[in-house]
Protein backbone atom coordinates (compact mmCIF):
# COMPACT_ATOMS: atom_id res chain seq x y z
CA UNK A 1 0.00 0.00 0.00
CA UNK A 2 1.31 3.38 -1.28
CA UNK A 3 0.83 6.22 1.78
CA UNK A 4 -0.18 9.38 0.76
CA UNK A 5 1.07 12.55 1.89
CA UNK A 6 -2.27 15.02 2.15
CA UNK A 7 -2.35 18.92 2.36
CA UNK A 8 -4.33 20.55 4.53
CA UNK A 9 -4.58 24.24 3.78
CA UNK A 10 -6.71 27.20 3.50
CA UNK A 11 -6.72 30.83 4.48
CA UNK A 12 -4.19 32.63 7.42
CA UNK A 13 -6.37 31.92 10.62
CA UNK A 14 -8.44 29.46 9.90
CA UNK A 15 -7.60 26.87 11.58
CA UNK A 16 -4.95 24.84 9.79
CA UNK A 17 -1.78 24.41 12.36
CA UNK A 18 -4.50 23.78 15.19
CA UNK A 19 -6.26 20.90 13.16
CA UNK A 20 -2.51 19.94 12.17
CA UNK A 21 -1.33 19.61 15.76
CA UNK A 22 -4.30 17.36 16.84
CA UNK A 23 -3.77 15.03 14.53
CA UNK A 24 0.13 14.85 15.39
CA UNK A 25 -1.06 14.30 19.34
CA UNK A 26 -3.19 11.28 18.00
CA UNK A 27 -0.30 9.84 16.24
CA UNK A 28 -0.55 10.50 12.72
CA UNK A 29 3.01 11.77 10.75
CA UNK A 30 2.16 15.60 10.51
CA UNK A 31 4.50 18.25 8.71
CA UNK A 32 4.51 21.64 10.65
CA UNK A 33 3.68 25.15 8.37
CA UNK A 34 7.27 25.91 6.80
CA UNK A 35 6.52 29.63 6.42
CA UNK A 36 5.66 30.58 9.85
CA UNK A 37 9.09 29.28 10.86
CA UNK A 38 10.78 30.67 7.93
CA UNK A 39 9.05 34.35 8.65
CA UNK A 40 10.61 33.75 12.69
CA UNK A 41 13.86 33.04 11.49
CA UNK A 42 13.88 35.45 9.18
CA UNK A 43 13.12 38.18 11.19
CA UNK A 44 15.26 36.90 14.23
CA UNK A 45 18.42 37.33 11.50
CA UNK A 46 16.82 40.78 10.64
CA UNK A 47 16.41 39.97 7.29
CA UNK A 48 14.26 41.46 4.67
CA UNK A 49 13.70 38.10 3.18
CA UNK A 50 10.04 37.77 4.36
CA UNK A 51 6.77 38.41 2.07
CA UNK A 52 5.90 41.42 2.79
CA UNK A 53 9.33 42.63 1.97
CA UNK A 54 10.75 40.28 -0.81
CA UNK A 55 8.46 38.12 -1.31
CA UNK A 56 10.17 35.64 -4.35
CA UNK A 57 13.39 35.48 -2.01
CA UNK A 58 11.17 34.46 0.79
CA UNK A 59 9.06 32.13 -1.35
CA UNK A 60 11.98 30.36 -2.64
CA UNK A 61 13.33 29.61 0.69
CA UNK A 62 10.20 27.83 1.50
CA UNK A 63 9.77 26.20 -1.71
CA UNK A 64 13.33 24.38 -0.63
CA UNK A 65 12.24 23.63 2.68
CA UNK A 66 8.43 21.82 1.38
CA UNK A 67 10.40 20.00 -1.19
CA UNK A 68 12.86 18.61 2.13
CA UNK A 69 9.79 18.01 4.60
CA UNK A 70 8.15 16.12 1.38
CA UNK A 71 11.10 13.96 1.01
CA UNK A 72 11.74 13.58 4.74
CA UNK A 73 8.00 11.86 5.67
CA UNK A 74 8.07 8.85 5.50
CA UNK A 75 6.92 6.29 2.57
CA UNK A 76 5.57 3.91 5.05
CA UNK A 77 3.19 6.29 6.61
CA UNK A 78 0.40 8.49 6.22
CA UNK A 79 1.51 12.36 6.69
CA UNK A 80 -0.61 15.54 6.83
CA UNK A 81 1.29 18.67 5.87
CA UNK A 82 0.08 22.32 6.84
CA UNK A 83 0.53 23.61 3.32
CA UNK A 84 1.68 22.71 0.23
CA UNK A 85 3.84 23.73 -2.25
CA UNK A 86 0.90 25.19 -4.35
CA UNK A 87 -0.01 27.44 -1.37
CA UNK A 88 3.67 29.43 -2.40
CA UNK A 89 2.49 29.60 -5.98
CA UNK A 90 -0.85 30.81 -4.77
CA UNK A 91 0.85 33.85 -3.02
CA UNK A 92 2.50 35.05 -5.92
CA UNK A 93 -0.36 34.93 -7.51
CA UNK A 94 -1.78 37.05 -4.99
CA UNK A 95 1.30 39.55 -5.49
CA UNK A 96 0.89 39.19 -9.36
CA UNK A 97 4.81 37.48 -9.79
CA UNK A 98 5.68 34.84 -12.22
CA UNK A 99 5.68 31.21 -11.08
CA UNK A 100 9.48 30.16 -11.58
CA UNK A 101 9.19 27.10 -13.75
CA UNK A 102 11.71 25.29 -10.57
CA UNK A 103 8.10 25.48 -8.50
CA UNK A 104 6.12 23.73 -10.71
CA UNK A 105 8.90 21.30 -11.27
CA UNK A 106 9.25 20.84 -7.58
CA UNK A 107 5.56 20.22 -7.20
CA UNK A 108 5.59 17.29 -9.63
CA UNK A 109 8.44 15.73 -8.12
CA UNK A 110 6.53 15.86 -4.94
CA UNK A 111 3.16 15.06 -5.41
CA UNK A 112 0.63 14.73 -2.44
CA UNK A 113 -2.58 13.06 -2.37
CA UNK A 114 -5.35 14.27 -4.82
CA UNK A 115 -8.00 14.97 -2.24
CA UNK A 116 -6.41 18.37 -0.31
CA UNK A 117 -8.26 19.63 3.00
CA UNK A 118 -9.25 23.46 2.63
CA UNK A 119 -10.19 25.27 5.55
CA UNK A 120 -12.39 28.29 4.95
CA UNK A 121 -12.06 31.98 6.64
CA UNK A 122 -14.10 32.01 10.26
CA UNK A 123 -13.89 34.94 11.93
CA UNK A 124 -14.88 33.60 14.98
CA UNK A 125 -11.41 32.35 15.26
CA UNK A 126 -9.61 34.53 13.50
CA UNK A 127 -6.51 36.34 15.17
CA UNK A 128 -3.37 38.60 14.38
CA UNK A 129 -0.15 37.75 15.62
CA UNK A 130 3.87 38.28 14.94
CA UNK A 131 3.64 36.11 11.63
CA UNK A 132 0.08 36.79 10.82
CA UNK A 133 -0.47 40.38 9.99
CA UNK A 134 -3.33 40.39 7.14
CA UNK A 135 -6.97 41.33 8.25
CA UNK A 136 -9.79 39.12 8.27
CA UNK A 137 -10.74 40.43 4.48
CA UNK A 138 -7.15 39.74 3.34
CA UNK A 139 -6.96 36.47 5.07
CA UNK A 140 -10.60 35.10 3.20
CA UNK A 141 -8.68 37.15 -0.82
CA UNK A 142 -5.86 34.84 0.39
CA UNK A 143 -8.24 31.95 0.66
CA UNK A 144 -9.87 32.45 -2.28
CA UNK A 145 -6.51 32.81 -4.57
CA UNK A 146 -5.43 29.07 -3.09
CA UNK A 147 -8.79 27.38 -3.32
CA UNK A 148 -8.59 28.59 -7.02
CA UNK A 149 -4.67 27.48 -7.53
CA UNK A 150 -5.47 23.99 -5.81
CA UNK A 151 -8.40 23.68 -8.33
CA UNK A 152 -6.55 24.86 -11.49
CA UNK A 153 -3.90 22.25 -10.48
CA UNK A 154 -6.57 19.44 -10.37
CA UNK A 155 -6.75 18.92 -6.79
CA UNK A 156 -10.29 17.19 -5.15
CA UNK A 157 -10.66 20.23 -2.36
CA UNK A 158 -12.73 19.06 0.84
CA UNK A 159 -13.69 22.06 2.44
CA UNK A 160 -13.64 21.24 6.48
CA UNK A 161 -16.61 22.56 8.44
CA UNK A 162 -16.47 25.16 11.11
CA UNK A 163 -17.04 22.56 13.89
CA UNK A 164 -14.80 21.55 17.08
CA UNK A 165 -11.25 20.11 16.41
CA UNK A 166 -12.29 16.73 17.55
CA UNK A 167 -15.01 16.82 14.86
CA UNK A 168 -12.34 18.40 11.91
CA UNK A 169 -10.31 15.60 12.84
CA UNK A 170 -13.12 12.85 12.78
CA UNK A 171 -14.15 14.64 9.23
CA UNK A 172 -10.54 14.81 7.67
CA UNK A 173 -10.06 10.75 8.68
CA UNK A 174 -13.12 10.07 7.39
CA UNK A 175 -12.49 11.41 4.22
CA UNK A 176 -8.91 10.01 4.15
CA UNK A 177 -9.89 6.33 5.09
CA UNK A 178 -13.39 6.27 2.66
Amino acid sequence: MEFQKYIITGGPGSGKSTLVAGLEEQGYACSAEISRKMIQAEVARGSDCLPWKDIACFSDKVILEMAKAWQQASANSLTFFDRGIPDVIAYLHIAKLPVPVNYLDSLAQHPYAQKVFILPPWEGIYINDNERWQSFEEASLIYTAIRDTYSGFGFELIEVPKVSLQERIAFVLKAVFL
